[in-house]
């Protein structure tokens, strides 16, 4: 038996080398070709599941983020509510309200004569809890404070008295004659 068709077609005299080696050299050209766009198609399948990967990756991080974000938010509120347990003040028996603000709104709770004089010195703070106020040394305010501001109020006087400084100095400019009587 004779090899392929092409060699029983030259044999029988029916085509000639010239156009055998023509059909040769197109059947090699349409595998190249075939060949190109299987890997092209290839190609693209690949790039398309790498960008998806990636944007996997990318979804995967920012929901990690945020999940430590948040764990970071409990440690501080945790942190924030151990300080205020373990050195808040004893305010049973306060018999004098004492009037602050909280967010631009007036409070008020009920303290010592003592606790009066020292939050108005500064030694004092008030601490936001979530039933309410409580009493804090300022050294825990401040330690407090640096973990998250909105939750310690400081109520000195020293703010009042430069306000009351400036009310009295209005007429400073003024003349005083030296004819008033008082």
């Amino acid at each position: 038996m004779a090899g392929s068709l092409q060699d029983q077609l030259l044999n029988a005299g029916l085509s000639d080398a010239k156009k055998a080696k023509k059909l040769d050299k197109e059947k090699r050209k349409q595998k190249r070709t075939a060949q190109k766009s299987r890997t092209e198609v290839v190609d693209e399948v690949k790039l398309a599941a790498q960008r998806a990967r990636d944007d996997k990756a990318a979804r995967d991080r920012e929901l990690n983020q945020a999940r430590n974000l948040e764990a970071q938010r409990k440690a501080i509120e945790a942190q924030i509510v151990q300080l205020i347990d373990k050195n808040k003040l004893d305010r049973k028996g306060g018999d004098i309200g004492f009037n602050f603000t909280d967010e631009q709104k007036i409070k008020k709770i009920y303290v010592s004569g003592l606790q009066q004089k020292l939050l108005a010195a500064g030694k004092v703070a008030i601490a936001a809890v979530t039933e309410g106020y409580e009493l804090i040394p300022s050294e825990v305010a401040h330690k407090i404070a640096e973990r998250d501001a909105t939750r310690v109020i400081f109520c000195t006087e020293s703010t009042a008295d430069a306000l009351e400084g400036e009310e009295r100095d209005w007429y400073k400019d003024y003349e005083i004659p030296d004819d008033l009587m008082w």
